[in-house]
């Protein structure tokens, strides 16, 4: 009896697919596309099929409650809204408070840039600096977060197309006025925090801030174009900040460097 019920089922199932886009498959029903009408006809011959008993294991077939959900190709609600509203949480904090969260964002990045670059060159028997990582920390936070806001709001303005030449022209502006000056600045800082005093100072620029600069020009162009051709104004200071994750990583190296000699 079983049996015979299930086949006529199967069929039953089978004209439904070519009318309605159902799929009959061991008592879990698919959708392709929902209505109301389709949910309640999908549940009504998820219900018949549990009624009958598989006729090797003599239990009967497991139909979960709302198979529509398990095997929709849509997200689940619960999880896409949680996504939409922390970015609908971080687009209104840039409207509302925009340097205090490009400075937040962009000393969590150098932090955990700083850690990172710490690993890589730490001995099997060292140790995090955390004081060190606190500097880094303080650099993206104090100087850089706000650095950013005023320069590609100031670039949006000054060239506000988003051409290959006017993109173009922008990195070449950045690369050779913003880059070196952020650049010098964290020397600075860096060394400042470290008790270096002015010629130490001048002296580590000396050696450290060309080599860096040129090997920026390998990396930051591509970044660059990146972010003022595809990323809007306000999202820019955040994308300049999320590329400069790896090469904080090679910076907080350099800034980590010995004194550089003074002659």
């Amino acid at each position: 009896m079983g049996i015979n019920c299930l086949t006529n089922l199967t069929k039953r199932g089978l004209l439904q697919l070519s009318e309605q886009r159902f799929f009959l498959n061991s008592g879990v029903c698919i959708r392709s596309q929902f209505n109301q009408n389709k949910q309640q006809q999908c549940r009504a011959y998820a219900h018949n099929f549990s009624k009958l008993k598989n006729p090797d294991s003599g239990r009967p077939f497991y139909v979960p409650k709302n198979p529509h959900r398990w095997y929709s190709s849509t997200p689940s609600p619960s999880s896409s809204k949680q996504k939409v509203g922390l970015l609908a949480w971080y687009l209104g904090m840039l409207e509302s408070r925009p340097i205090i969260t490009k400075s937040v964002s962009s000393g969590i990045i150098y932090g955990v840039a700083d850690l990172t670059s710490q690993a890589i060159t730490m001995s099997p028997s060292g140790s995090f600096d955390l004081i060190r990582t606190l500097r880094m920390t303080g650099y993206g936070l104090l100087f850089l977060g706000a650095a950013q806001h005023v320069w590609y709001n100031f670039i949006g303005r000054v060239l506000p197309k988003r051409d290959i030449i006017t993109t173009v022209k922008k990195l070449t502006i950045g690369q050779l006025t913003y880059g070196p000056f952020v650049t010098a600045v964290f020397f600075s800082y860096n060394a400042g925090l470290q008790g270096e005093n002015g010629n130490e100072i001048a002296a580590r620029l000396k050696r450290d801030l060309i080599p860096t600069i040129v090997n920026g020009l390998v990396y930051w162009p591509i970044c660059d174009f990146i972010t003022y051709k595809i990323v809007p104004v306000h999202l820019q200071p955040l994308s300049n900040s999320s590329f400069s994750y790896l090469w904080t990583i090679y910076l907080t190296y350099m800034g980590s460097l010995k004194k550089a000699v003074v002659e």
